[in-house]
């Protein structure tokens, strides 16, 4: 076979072991994030809570309807401080692949410790989730990483499009499967309670299991330098990355931009389970059912988008679809029932995944070579269930107004401001700046 066939070949073949990491961990964000933790940490947190239906972590008196939204928040702070280190130490690890695999069963473990969590046991659940969460965000950064290596420039929207679908799909399945538990809990003799746990924990197996495929299927990659220098290299090279963002204003640009709306999108996926559980009185399978319906149709926008793509590109794509955000957030004042929650929640899915996948290629294309798990780090810092702003903003607006319509209200903020800074954005541009 002449050695281009083959470079396609392999290519290809590593291409779909990348895509079955974002199968193996969508069920961390579909199952643990979007549904089932949010609303039973916030009835942990309500067994525990005061006569005011406060609790007090560390002391600090908190809402228990808002404990969800401030651990997330809290779990992106950390984020910040760890996941740039992480980016810049892959960059200078012998092996990221290695680095994705401790990362990725660190986070399953946390996962599937969550079974454990009954009675008022909030604290010790926030403790997995920040544990999780951070493993989470710090793997999809490696993973990210990974785009540029095995597709060129021409093929990364198609590449990016068909791992954001590819990883709803894997998300479905298994909350197709936590929906039947659910629903024949009592056949099976099982409280609602228990078939939540079982549910998380099944995630952080999913997670596990599933993570083999990448891990057999690709390449060892890294840069050539001693392993025992390699803490020393990473954190050289993050101060380097750190003083040199100035040569990249295009990448820095779009990087403020997604920061900007992606935290509103994450706060939208994060809160929406405690919004129709809390808010709308929604019975768990229904609400189940809802996140379930969006996995599967966030697969089929997320291929539509990339089609759309295609014609207009991704930059105007990405912007048309922060328009139809703002314009859904608006429509939150109209939700009143179930059937309200599913039309919102369709709408939503269509949107969801092709802005995701779009942002993911469009940044991967301004990022110098070599350099990609550091500049995905900073990119992380918003993605798959670590918005950080959003979230305390949704927080404060619950506790302040007691209004779950102005508290979703609030994210339109978010899109309006990433909207004026991409428009700032020039993709060519940006392009040049990193081929420097």
């Amino acid at each position: 076979m002449p050695q281009a066939a083959a470079e396609i070949t392999h290519s290809r073949r590593e291409q779909r072991a990348w895509y079955m990491y974002d199968f193996a961990n969508s069920a961390f964000s579909s199952t643990v994030v979007t549904l089932f933790l949010g609303p039973y940490l916030t009835a942990l947190a309500r067994a525990a809570a005061d006569a005011r239906g406060f609790v007090y972590p560390l002391g600090i008196p908190v809402d228990a309807r808002s404990y969800w939204s401030y651990l997330v928040s809290l779990s992106v702070l950390s984020q910040v401080a760890v996941l740039p280190i992480v980016g810049a130490v892959a960059d200078s690890s012998r092996d990221k692949k290695r680095i994705l695999g401790v990362l990725a069963y660190t986070g399953a473990a946390a996962t599937i410790a969550m079974f454990a969590l009954t009675g008022g046991m909030y604290l010790p659940g926030g403790a997995l989730f920040l544990v999780a969460n951070l493993a989470f965000g710090a793997s999809i950064v490696v993973y990210n990483s990974f785009l540029n290596d095995i597709a060129p420039l021409e093929q990364r929207d198609a590449v990016s499009s068909r791992g954001w679908g590819i990883g709803y799909l894997g998300g479905g399945i298994l909350l197709g499967l936590n929906l039947l538990l659910y629903q024949q809990a009592p056949r099976f003799g099982l409280s609602e309670a228990m078939a939540v746990r079982i549910s998380l924990g099944s995630a952080g197996a999913w997670w596990a299991f599933f993570t083999l495929i990448p891990m057999l299927g690709l390449r060892s990659r890294g840069a050539a330098r001693p392993s025992g220098d390699v803490w020393r290299s990473g954190f050289t090279q993050l101060a380097r990355t750190l003083r040199s963002l100035g040569r990249y204003p295009q990448a820095l640009l779009f990087l403020a931009a997604y920061l900007l709306y992606n935290d509103a999108i994450q706060a939208v996926i994060t809160l929406s389970g405690q919004f129709g559980a809390d808010h709308l009185g929604m019975p768990m399978a229904d609400l189940t059912l809802a996140i379930l319906m969006v996995q599967f149709v966030a697969f089929a926008g997320a291929l539509a988008f990339q089609k759309v793509a295609e014609k207009l590109g991704a930059w105007r794509t990405v912007m048309a679809s922060l328009f139809l955000w703002t314009a859904l957030m608006c429509g939150v004042f109209f939700l009143r029932t179930s059937r309200d929650f599913f039309i919102a929640a369709a709408l939503v899915a269509l949107i969801m995944g092709g802005t995701q996948a779009l942002s993911r290629s469009l940044f991967s294309v301004m990022i110098p070579k070599g350099r990609e798990a550091e500049f995905f780090s900073l990119y992380e810092i918003s993605d798959k269930g670590t918005s950080w702003l959003a979230p305390l903003l949704f927080g404060l607006a619950l506790q302040f107004t007691g209004s779950y319509e102005w508290a979703v209200a609030s994210l339109i903020l978010f899109f309006l401001a990433g909207i004026a800074v991409l428009s700032r954005v020039h993709v060519r541009r940006g392009i040049e700046e990193a081929l420097k």
